[in-house]
């Protein structure tokens, strides 16, 4: 759904606060922009044709082999991987609601749909999930492995590092013989980037090294992400003050007349307004506040009134509940 998700800023010349993404938008890249521009370059010649030195680099401060990491362009190109290499599977199955890739790859692949873990050869997990922000405990994941033993798992933990609550390690998956996904997009803020990875059993990382596309990520993003792993940054300095300010904003906007928030375990959340729909009140924000926020209808199993949020800084969330309280008066 190549429009169906991620935040839709370029669409809009002047956005003060945007909400829409489940990244923090205000870290500090000077550093990183430096280190590029001294690295240019790097676009005179091709890059590595699987990205082999990010992958070691990862495998290093993962505590796995480098043969269990496949570095992708992002971790939509890892679930597009992982349904290819699934074609045409009896069945697959995922939580609802949550990040729509899952169903379109695994569609594309022709492999069709089931309602029963019981019948899925492929179980997609979200985790922390987007666009609820629950988190599901390693022992849980692992109860659920042994109570549907004959699927593969791919876990996607693209937001792992908006969360406080423990989750499994790189080494967990590949002893535990699951798919786990990773993004630097969320991780640093790097949206524009595209680069992720999967960690997996070796057997099983080889079966999706063959399937990638040469040279898929390019000098500067692998560049990039050199830099960002080595120096260990992180978009957000102070998680857990950053996860205090996002549970004040789901307080916030749970005070609000007729607004459903779900409790969410990481910086973002969704949230159902009482009447009027999402895409109303994303007009209405951008037009009297430059806020950008995400219309969340088409997750599959929400409504027309479901919408979600990212917590920036305080004043902008305070802003932010007081534009959605105002459009609330008015409609």
């Amino acid at each position: 759904m190549t429009f169906g998700h991620g935040d839709d800023l370029y669409n809009y010349a002047d956005v003060r606060a945007n909400f829409s993404s489940n990244v923090f938008a205000d870290a500090d890249f000077s550093g990183l922009e430096a280190h590029l521009a001294a690295r240019l370059g790097l676009i005179r010649h091709y890059p590595e044709p699987e990205c082999a030195s990010l992958e070691r680099l990862i495998a290093q401060k993962s505590g796995v082999s480098p043969e269990n990491v496949v570095v992708t362009a992002g971790a939509t190109e890892a679930i597009y991987l992982i349904a290819e290499w699934f074609r045409g599977c009896k069945s697959f199955i995922f939580n609802r609601p949550t990040f729509s890739e899952y169903a379109d790859a695994c569609a594309l692949q022709g492999s069709p749909e089931t309602d029963s873990p019981d019948e899925a050869d492929l179980i997609w997990l979200c985790n922390p999930n987007n666009p609820t922000g629950e988190v599901l405990a390693p022992d849980a994941l692992s109860v659920l492995q042994r109570r549907y033993p004959r699927a593969r798992w791919a876990v996607d933990q693209s937001y792992e590092d908006y969360t406080l609550r423990p989750l499994p390690s790189p080494a967990q998956a590949v002893e535990g013989h699951w798919l786990q996904i990773h993004s630097l997009t969320k991780r640093c803020g790097v949206p524009g980037l595209r680069l992720g990875w999967v960690v997996a059993a070796v057997d099983d990382a080889q079966s999706l090294r063959r399937l990638l596309r040469p040279w898929s990520v390019n000098s500067l993003a692998a560049e990039a992400g050199r830099f960002l792993l080595e120096t260990d940054f992180r978009c957000v300095s102070q998680l857990s003050e950053y996860l205090a300010e996002a549970r004040r904003l789901q307080e916030n906007l749970a005070r609000l007349d007729g607004i459903e928030v779900v409790p969410s375990q990481t910086n973002f959340m969704l949230a159902k307004l009482p009447r009027s729909t999402a895409s109303e009140l994303k007009d209405y924000l951008m037009t009297n506040h430059r806020f950008l926020i995400r219309d969340a209808s088409n997750f599959r199993g929400l409504s027309p009134q479901h919408f979600r949020v990212a917590a920036q800084r305080r004043a902008e969330n305070e802003e932010l509940v007081d534009g959605i309280a105002n459009f609330l008066k008015h409609v």
